[in-house]
């Protein structure tokens, strides 16, 4: 197949979804995806004709497919039998193929994006969070764009629109544009100072991204963040500048996130009976 493809990054170790939450009121299928950490298997959204509420994964999954996408790879561990039996031998989607990439060890998300070169291989393609639901118009924006680029947030409608608290969106990756639209540097976790200055009408980044090949050369080399990660935001720093330049794209929400177990129940609501095509 030609075209964009798309990444879809899953091999979190699911922390902060472990975290016990009293508050969190989850059923019994809900409680085990927690338990196991494995955000993209959590039932979500109604039951609808009989079925049980779908895994996160395909709302994904379903979206990229909205927005044009044929391929994709999910990034796994070695350790995700569950998710390669649904989507290969349980609910084979139909409208986009799923591959999956083994990412042996949780080396951030530069080392996840870096083991899909070998299936990429010279294609563009676009790499979103397994966590996020992202609109579909800027998921096809991403996808017909014809160099790299970033959707880029205002963080007040983030505020507004998506089920993400102010602390959380606060911790974002900031963006900052030159005077031509591409982005001159990005900011991961930046301090409260930076993001106080930054203001209301600032642009966030959610990783949620389109590359070409060279973006490897950066994830290959870049530095270990102080959490013994390669971070993607360091890695795309790095590739700008090498001299890759990385078009703003303008992004709208809402974005629903799926982190942590006090989600799982609003993010269920926003859905509601909304059934994902794959």
């Amino acid at each position: 197949m030609g075209g964009v493809k798309a990444v879809v990054l899953a091999r979190g170790l699911g922390t902060r979804m472990r975290e016990p939450d009293p508050a969190a009121v989850l059923v019994e299928t809900q409680a085990h995806a927690a338990a196991a950490g494995f955000k993209v298997l959590m039932p979500v959204g109604e039951a609808t004709r009989g079925q049980p509420p779908r895994p996160f994964l395909d709302y994904v999954l379903g979206s990229l497919a909205d927005a044009g996408f044929v391929e994709t790879a999910v990034v796994i561990g070695p350790e995700h039998d569950a998710v390669c039996r649904r989507y290969e031998h349980d609910s084979v989607p139909r409208r986009i193929s799923v591959s999956f990439v083994v990412q042996p060890e949780p080396l951030g998300t530069a080392d996840a994006v870096l083991v899909t070169e070998a299936w990429a291989g010279d294609a563009p393609f676009v790499v979103v969070n397994g966590d996020n639901l992202y609109p579909v118009d800027v998921l096809r924006a991403l996808r017909t764009c014809d160099h790299p680029a970033v959707a880029a947030f205002p963080r007040a409608e983030l505020l507004a629109t998506s089920n993400i608290p102010p602390e959380r969106i606060a911790a974002f990756a900031l963006l900052t544009a030159d005077d031509a639209g591409y982005l001159a540097r990005i900011v991961e976790k930046p301090a409260a100072d930076a993001v106080a200055a930054a203001g209301a009408n600032s642009l966030v980044g959610m990783n949620c991204w389109r590359f070409d090949a060279r973006i490897f050369q950066a994830c290959a080399v870049v530095p270990l963040s102080t959490r013994g990660e390669r971070e993607l935001p360091d890695a795309v720093n790095l590739a700008v500048q090498r001299g890759v330049r990385v078009k703003l794209v303008p992004a709208h929400g809402p974005v629903l996130d799926l982190s942590r177990r006090s989600d799982v129940v609003e993010v269920s609501a926003r859905l509601g009976a909304r059934a994902p095509d794959l």
